[in-house]
């Protein structure tokens, strides 16, 4: 991986299946973080109320559920570097201001 994924206005993949739901267009970083705005492709919307209760979770201090919201995420999507390649964990948060910010791994999470 190269510093080029961190470039503003690189663009990475959220993908459901082999469809590609939104782009994320990098606006910034305060590492591991990496912020940017979401632009919503069809089939994001599926996905919305997710990120929506992923959220509330987090804020309510609901480990539980914020755990069980990850796990659906992780579960149905993948997301892609800018130059196409999988990425092998991450931990996405999507707001509803149409932002969104993430940390990614380079090795899968433990079953």
């Amino acid at each position: 991986m190269t510093n080029t994924y961190l470039t503003i206005g690189s663009i990475w993949r959220l993908h459901h299946g082999d469809r590609e739901i939104a782009r994320l267009t990098v606006t910034g970083t305060d590492m591991p973080w990496t912020y940017a705005a979401v632009e919503a492709l069809p089939g994001f919307e599926d996905f919305r109320r997710l990120f929506a209760e992923h959220e509330a979770a987090l804020d309510g201090g609901d480990w539980e559920k914020a755990g069980d919201c990850f796990a659906r995420i992780r579960g149905e999507l993948t997301m892609t570097f800018p130059d196409g390649g999988r990425v092998a964990e991450f931990l996405l948060r999507v707001y509803d201001d149409g932002t969104a910010g993430w940390r990614w791994f380079d090795e899968p999470f433990a079953p």
